[in-house]
């Protein structure tokens, strides 16, 4: 736990002048490494606002920039997860001129030093919302797990915030990528493979901040670790599968450790690569590109098994109030493809879906799927 610490305090730039907004529940490593252990550190104020209400967040970030609230510090440091951003983002309307244009103050890139999302993949929308409200404050994503704390990290310059990233390997971290179909190790310019398409390979980590192993639990940890080549140690097998891409214009910030391919979340090896007709569909991209849509409030995409190609994408959406497709009548799944069609290949496109009126989440903003029906196309 300390050396997970040490190393979010070279990536994060932690300081004693940070003043931290704790939002988030204590049982989770977002909670308690991020926003907890690693501020303390650094000697920064921790300012604990719990249970999560949208509006009270408000008027905590606003209060420095209210006439009668000036002896109240400006929060500075924000790291939470996309529904608590998304819930930010809904209830802004309702708040009074004078308590929106103090918190488009209170959340601008020279008052709010740094707005860190995590726990969950971010929809493009809500990144873009943010960005805009906050007068180009964009959020910083990074992913890891209770196993590793933190293990990748998109960098601090603006320019390393990519869309759909989650950067580079975090300071005393290795990380590899083992292709999920040969097992082989992907090494770094063989990315691609003989006909050009992104190699997806389980995310492999290994260093100071990686866990030693599962309590009490022999199997668990014979089962996770897979031992290294080169006699430096074992890898911890995360489950999850990424894929490495060059940005052109990414890790040029001088962070000795934001620099080379950056890591693109595909999802759970387990649940979030859809195998459909010899195709491996990517369950966190089809859902981003669902909530680009304007019609679609939320919505969580899965395998459903099929006969004739082995799982076809399904889509569970909410959609927003009043939202009429081309028939006439409530937007419906062909809707869906015909608004999927510029953005996703065709065998990614969901061949079912469901409208519901609430998707449960858990404490950190993940989806728990239930049973669902979907309907045909």
């Amino acid at each position: 736990m300390t050396a997970q610490s040490k190393s979010l305090l070279q990536a994060w730039n932690y300081t004693s002048k940070d003043h931290l907004l704790h939002v988030l529940p204590l049982h989770h490593i977002h909670g308690t490494i991020n926003a907890l252990m690693t501020p303390l550190f650094a000697g920064s104020a921790i300012e604990f606002l719990f249970p999560f209400n949208a509006h009270a967040v408000w008027d905590r970030l606003a209060a420095p920039f209210l006439p009668n609230g000036k002896t109240k510090d400006k929060i500075t440091f924000f790291t939470v997860v996309p529904t608590v951003y998304n819930r930010l983002l809904a209830t802004h309307k309702d708040l009074s001129p004078e308590m929106q244009d103090a918190t488009r103050q209170a959340i601008s890139p020279e008052n709010m030093r740094l707005t860190i999302s995590g726990s969950a993949a971010l929809p493009t929308p809500i990144k873009k919302a943010w960005a805009d409200l906050s007068n180009g404050n964009i959020l910083l994503e990074r992913y890891g797990m209770t196993e590793v704390g933190m293990a990748l990290s998109c960098g601090l310059d603006y320019a390393d915030r990519v869309d759909g990233s989650v950067g580079w390997p975090l300071p005393t971290v290795q990380a590899r990528l083992v292709d999920t179909e040969t097992n082989e190790v992907i090494q770094p310019g063989e990315e691609l493979d003989k006909s050009g398409k992104e190699r997806d390979g389980e995310i492999q980590l290994r260093g100071p901040t990686i866990f030693k192993e599962y309590w009490r639990n022999e199997k668990a940890t014979r089962d996770e670790f897979v031992d290294g080549e080169d006699g430096q140690g074992p890898w911890f097998k995360t489950g999850d599968v990424a894929v490495r891409r060059v940005v052109p214009n990414a890790g040029k910030s001088g962070q000795s450790w934001a620099k080379g391919p950056m890591y693109f979340i595909r999802g759970r090896k387990s649940a979030d690569i859809i195998k459909s007709g010899g195709e491996k569909v990517s369950a966190l991209e089809v859902e981003r590109e669902l909530l680009s849509l304007p019609q679609v409030a939320e919505a969580a995409v899965m395998a459903v098994p099929s006969g004739k190609w082995g799982q076809k994408v399904g889509a569970i959406v909410i959609l927003k109030p009043d939202q009429i497709g081309k028939s006439g009548k409530q937007w419906g799944p062909m809707d869906m493809r015909r608004a999927l069609r510029d953005r996703l290949a065709n065998y990614k496109i969901p061949q079912v879906m469901k409208v519901v009126d609430e998707i449960p989440k858990n404490a950190m903003g993940k989806s728990k799927f239930a049973r669902f029906s979907f309907v045909e196309l």
